[in-house]
């Protein structure tokens, strides 16, 4: 019974592990606009999205494609060690979503909550959380430096793999 017991519970681990990591797609200097950059198939799937910036002004850009029904969820986040947790709110990356129909959302600074991200181990700070239901379509995800800087941008939450396409 004891050997049931723990095959179950190290069953239930093991299946528990991938659901920690978001699959990362890291934004190159050549996704300058949405259009340039990656498109997440499908939106709803938990993805981290990567940017690092060298210098103010720099943008990168990516999209996400949502359906009817679905959630938009997003999380903007940054890596709980200098030089980003020591940068006042002002200087970090602004990010601006805009839906299909083309309303345009700036995403607020609202809380530095620490999550530890226990597949990579590595700390985070929560800056901001949307989650809302969708409209159907395209997603657009703007994100323009105010110095150097780097951040991620959780997007989606389903634990499954999911597909980016680069170039169209």
């Amino acid at each position: 019974m004891k050997k049931l017991i723990a095959a179950l519970l190290a069953l239930n681990l093991l299946g528990m592990a991938p659901a920690s990591a978001h699959q990362p797609v890291d934004l190159l200097n050549s996704d300058t606009t949405p259009s340039a950059g990656p498109l997440l198939v499908d939106g709803t799937v938990s993805f981290a999205v990567r940017a690092s910036f060298t210098k103010a002004g720099q943008k990168k850009a990516f999209r996400a494609a949502l359906k009817e029904g679905d959630q938009l969820d997003v999380q903007y986040l940054i890596i709980d060690k200098k030089p980003e947790n020591k940068l006042k709110n002002s200087k970090l990356p602004l990010l601006v979503i805009t839906s299909p129909s083309g309303k345009k959302t700036t995403m607020k600074f609202t809380e530095r909550t620490e999550f530890l991200e226990t597949y990579s181990r590595t700390m985070y700070l929560y800056l901001s959380r949307i989650s809302e239901v969708a409209e159907p379509g395209i997603y657009s995800f703007m994100i323009t430096a105010r110095t150097k800087s780097a951040i991620t941008l959780g997007v989606g939450a389903r634990e499954v793999p999911g597909e980016v396409l680069r170039g169209q």
